[in-house]
Order: structure tokens, then C-alpha cells, then sequence
């Protein structure tokens, strides 16, 4: 497929596995493309997305609505509607809901790994669904507060995901 291709989340299946809904929108199997895909989360009041890591690729996420909390290699870093967040291979991290409202997070990986099942790392099990503790007004697990923001570190990690 080398022509350009509109494609709706609305005409696409979530998957859950891993927390939230996620849809890929523009990848390889939905448009052939080589280099990279583009998808949505949807994450209710409560949920998360299962902590991962992406040993070939980056990430980049934005927020279109709501807000999240990102916890990457454990550091709480909050994302406000319109914000994007950039997370380095090899970097652990979990999307969380802490607020009281849905969110909605645009996802693009690039470069692809080798292998579709190289791609994703997990790094704990399925994300338990529904509302939770996450959801309270108080700090989190790891401390993070909704419309408080950590103060931004950059991380260097290894091939392995581990922090020199």
C-alpha cells in the first residue's frame, strides 16, 4: 500500500490487553507503512496502560484531551491536554489517569523494530480496568498529584533499560 490512506478510530477495534483502549491507526497493517505507526489511547478516570518499554523505537505521546500522569523509569511526569512528552527507547514507562475525566493520547513509535513481537516489552501485567486508587485526588503511587507537575529530568538508559 503506497497510496495515502485516511483511516477512523472509530472503524477500528480496541485492544485492551495491556489497559485502556488502544487503536493503531496508521501502521504497518493498516496502511503498509515502513518506518513507524500512529495510534490512540483512550484511558478512563482510573486507568492505566501496563508498564512497557520499546527497545527499537521511541515514543512520542500528546495529550488531545484530559490529563495524564507518565511514569517513566518510575518518575512521575504529569501531561496536560496539549502537551507532548518525548520517551527514549529502552525507557520503562506507564500511562495513568489520575483525573476525573477520560483522556484521549496520540501515540507514534518510530524507527519499527525488526519483528512485530520485538517491539514491546512488558514490564508488569495487564493494567487492572476501572477506577481505582489512581483516581483519588491524592498523590498517586509514585507521588504524582493531577495539576502538579515534577520538575522535567532527562534519563539516559542503556540497551538493556537500565540508567548508567
Amino acid at each position: 500500500m503506497n497510496d495515502p490512506r485516511l483511516v477512523a478510530a472509530r472503524d477500528l477495534a480496541a485492544d485492551r490487553r495491556r489497559g485502556g483502549e488502544l487503536r493503531v491507526l496508521l501502521g504497518p497493517r493498516t496502511v503498509g507503512s515502513t518506518s513507524g505507526f500512529l495510534g490512540l489511547a483512550v484511558l478512563r478516570p482510573g486507568e492505566r496502560i501496563a508498564e512497557h518499554y520499546h527497545p527499537y523505537s521511541e515514543e512520542f505521546l500528546y495529550v488531545a484531551r484530559g490529563e495524564i500522569v507518565v511514569d517513566l523509569d518510575d518518575l512521575p511526569v504529569a501531561v496536560r491536554r496539549a502537551e507532548g512528552l518525548f520517551v527514549p527507547m529502552n525507557t520503562r514507562h506507564r500511562l495513568r489517569n489520575v483525573s476525573r475525566a477520560p483522556a484521549e493520547v496520540v501515540f507514534h513509535l518510530s524507527p519499527l523494530a525488526p519483528r512485530p513481537e520485538l517491539g514491546h516489552v512488558d514490564t508488569e501485567g495487564p493494567a487492572v480496568l476501572g477506577p481505582g486508587p489512581d483516581a483519588a485526588a491524592g498523590p498517586g503511587p509514585n507521588g504524582a498529584r493531577p495539576g502538579r507537575r515534577p520538575t522535567p529530568r532527562t534519563r539516559t538508559t542503556t540497551p538493556n533499560g537500565h540508567r548508567p
